[in-house]
C-alpha cells in the first residue's frame, strides 16, 4: 500500500521520516503543490536535514550513517528515501485536484493545517479536506483537530476524533472516512487524565485546568511584523525569538471528543508559547472530592501512572529531573510524567447550602457543609513534533491502513 502525505511542513516532514523508518508502506506520495528551490535536489536537502532533530541518516542509522536519499529524478519527481520510493507532486494545493487516484493512494495524511473543516464541501474554491476523497483517497487523517467554521453545524457522521491508545476503538472503517488525530497537546493531556479517571473515578472529579508551556510553531513570527487587517490578537505578530507569548489552545474542546466524561467536568485550558523549537510541558491541576480519613496523596497518584505505564508504551513515568531538551526525539510516548514534581493538598472546604439551594432550608439542616477536597498538580512533558505527536500519528495511520487491506 502507498501512503499519501499532503504538505511537507513540520509534521509532514517528520511524518515522512517516521514512515521511511518503519517501512510499513511500499511507497510514499508527497504533495507539496509547488516547486522547491532549484529542483528536487534542494527538496531532498530540506528533507534530509533538520535544525531540531539533525540529519535523517543519523535518525535512521546512527552517527555512522551516510546519505539515505538516492536516485533523485527531477523530471519524474521521484527519489528513494531509505530504500522507499517517494513520488513528489508539485502542481496543485487543492485537495480535489491532487493525483491520488493516478498514483494508487487510498490513504492520505493531511498535515497542512489549512483544511480542518469536516463540513466544508469538497468543491470549495480554495479546497477542502473532503477534496482528498474526490481525488481518489478512501480515508483521510488530519494531523490537527477538526474546526467547524459555520456555527450550528454538527460533526458529520463520517468524521471521528481519536487518540491512539485512548479511544482509537471508536474508529469505524465502515462509517468513518475523515479521522482527526487531535493535537499534540490533546494527545499528551488525554494520557494525563485517562489513568486518573480510571482509578479515581470520573464522578470524583470536581474541576480541572491546564496550562501548556508550548514550543514555537510555524505560524509564529521570527521578527515583529504588522498585523493583518482586522486582526484581533496582536501578540501573534510578535517575535517568538524574544518573547513569552500568551495564546489559546483548543485542547479542552478536543479532549471531550476523546474522553466524553470530561463534558460534565469544569475544565479550562490555556497556552503559553516560549522560544524553543520543540519540547513542551503541560501543568495539570485537578480537584477531587475526597475522603478525609484516607485522602489521595502524591504517592498514590504516581503509582497510578507507574502502573499504567507498565502496560501502555505511550505513557512514561520518570523520576529523574528532566528539562525540555531531554524530551526531544525520544522517547516515542504521548507523555513523560515528571513524577518528582507531583503535588497534592487535601483540605476541607465549606459549602454554603443556602447559595446552592435558594430559600430557607429549615432549622434542622445546617446550611454549612464541610467537604474534603484534594487538589493535585501533575507535570507532563511531550515532544510536540517528532517524539510524541508524529510517532502517535504514525501508529494511528498504520492502524487505519491495516483495516483498508
Amino acid at each position: 500500500m502507498k501512503l499519501g502525505i499532503n504538505g511537507l511542513g513540520r509534521i509532514g516532514k517528520l511524518t515522512l521520516w517516521h514512515h521511511v523508518s518503519k517501512k510499513y508502506f511500499s511507497g510514499i506520495v508527497v504533495n507539496i503543490g509547488r516547486e522547491v528551490g532549484r529542483g528536487l535536489e534542494d527538496l531532498a536537502a530540506a528533507i534530509e536535514r533538520d535544525s531540531t532533530y539533525g540529519r535523517l541518516g543519523t535518525y535512521l542509522h546512527g552517527h555512522k550513517a551516510g546519505r539515505v536519499i538516492e536516485e533523485i529524478d527531477n523530471e519524474k519527481g521521484t527519489m528513494r528515501v531509505n530504500g522507499i520510493p517517494l513520488q513528489v507532486l508539485r502542481s496543485t494545493r487543492d485537495p480535489k485536484l491532487i493525483a491520488w487516484r493516478e498514483n494508487g493512494v487510498k490513504l492520505v495524511v493531511d498535515t497542512t493545517g489549512v483544511f480542518s473543516d469536516p463540513t466544508a464541501d469538497q468543491s470549495a474554491e480554495k479546497g477542502a479536506l473532503r477534496g482528498h476523497i474526490e481525488a481518489g483517497a478512501e480515508k483521510v487523517i488530519l494531523s490537527a483537530p477538526f474546526k467547524i467554521k459555520s456555527k450550528g453545524l454538527a460533526m458529520p457522521e463520517d468524521a471521528v476524533t481519536t487518540v491512539m491508545g485512548i479511544n482509537d476503538d471508536t474508529y469505524d472503517p465502515s462509517r468513518h472516512s475523515l479521522i482527526s488525530a487531535a493535537s499534540c497537546t490533546t494527545t499528551c493531556l488525554s494520557y494525563m487524565i485517562k489513568p486518573l479517571m480510571e482509578s479515581i473515578g470520573a464522578e470524583n472529579f470536581l474541576s480541572a485546568s491546564m496550562v501548556t508551556v508550548h514550543a514555537a510553531t510555524g505560524s509564529q513570527q521570527v521578527l515583529d511584523r504588522l498585523p493583518n487587517a482586522n486582526a484581533t490578537d496582536l501578540r501573534k505578530n510578535r517575535s517568538i525569538m524574544n518573547n513569552i507569548i500568551l495564546t489559546t489552545t483548543g485542547a479542552a474542546k478536543a479532549l471531550s471528543l476523546v474522553i466524553p466524561e470530561m463534558e460534565r467536568i469544569g475544565f479550562m485550558a490555556e497556552s503559553v508559547r516560549i522560544p524553543t523549537s520543540s519540547g513542551s510541558l503541560i501543568v495539570l491541576v485537578l480537584n477531587f472530592q475526597d475522603d478525609s480519613e484516607n485522602p489521595i496523596k502524591r504517592k498514590y497518584i504516581n503509582s497510578i501512572y507507574q502502573e499504567y505505564g507498565q502496560n501502555n508504551p505511550y505513557l512514561v513515568f520518570a523520576e529523574e529531573q528532566n528539562v525540555s531538551s531531554d524530551i526531544i526525539g525520544l522517547p516515542a510516548a504521548a507523555v513523560v510524567i515528571e513524577g518528582s514534581e507531583t503535588h497534592t493538598r487535601t483540605a476541607s472546604i465549606q459549602v454554603n447550602l443556602q447559595k446552592v439551594k435558594k430559600g430557607y432550608l429549615g432549622p434542622e439542616i445546617d446550611p454549612i457543609l464541610n467537604v474534603p477536597v484534594t487538589q493535585a498538580v501533575v507535570y507532563g512533558w511531550y515532544d510536540n513534533e517528532l517524539g510524541s505527536y508524529t510517532n502517535m500519528l504514525g501508529d494511528l495511520t498504520v492502524q487505519v491502513a491495516d483495516k483498508l487491506i
